[in-house]
């Protein structure tokens, strides 16, 4: 289990994180819709989450789900790397009714996102804004290379769903354990 942390003038979370885990999860970001999020991505990246987040969500969203982002992604480096027999690359395209979204991740330790959701506005009082914002979080702070791409899609919350849970599920496939894989790069190191 890794245990992460961070306090800042605008937020103070704490995290544990399972990688190899059974989808439990208990959240409490102070943000209804990114905590809807991330019990979706604990259940489908088959991964135990425990987080708190006490931000300043008076002012906006914006500084809790980023710095969600920032500590689970530091989380994820610590569980993943160094990188070793694993499966390294995973993809995923998950359906929730009309909308289908697909995620192609490599645990690269080369961060890079290309995030392509025609979400703009709001689902509720959540800016679908801060999607975007908060899948860069995770990958730099995590290392990881992902493109999540809509394929189709007209509802805002079925779209940003299927993203949460394509992105868990390539996740959780490119963890798969490989005995075989040693270090799964021609470089001996990533």
């Amino acid at each position: 289990m890794i245990h992460k942390s961070r306090r800042t003038k605008e937020t103070d979370i704490t995290l544990s994180l399972t990688l190899y885990g059974e989808g439990k999860s208990t959240i409490s970001t102070g943000v209804g819709f990114l905590d809807h999020m991330l019990e979706s991505f604990a259940k489908h990246a088959w991964m135990d989450l425990e987080i708190t987040c006490i931000g300043d969500t008076h002012i906006d969203d914006h500084h809790s789900v980023e710095d969600v982002g920032i500590v689970l992604g530091q989380a994820l480096r610590d569980a993943i790397f160094p990188i070793q027999s694993v499966e390294r690359f995973g993809n995923s395209v998950v359906v929730m009714d009309e909308a289908a979204v697909s995620c192609d991740m490599d645990l690269s330790n080369r961060p890079f996102l290309v995030c392509e959701l025609d979400v703009e506005g709001k689902v509720g009082q959540f800016d679908t804004e801060l999607v975007e914002e908060f899948f860069r979080a995770v990958v730099f702070g995590a290392g990881i290379s992902a493109h999540i791409i809509m394929q189709r899609g007209r509802n805002k919350h079925h779209i940003i769903e299927a993203a949460f849970k394509a992105f868990a599920v390539a996740l959780r496939r490119a963890l798969v354990r490989n005995d075989r894989a040693g270090v799964p790069s021609t470089k001996g190191i990533l």
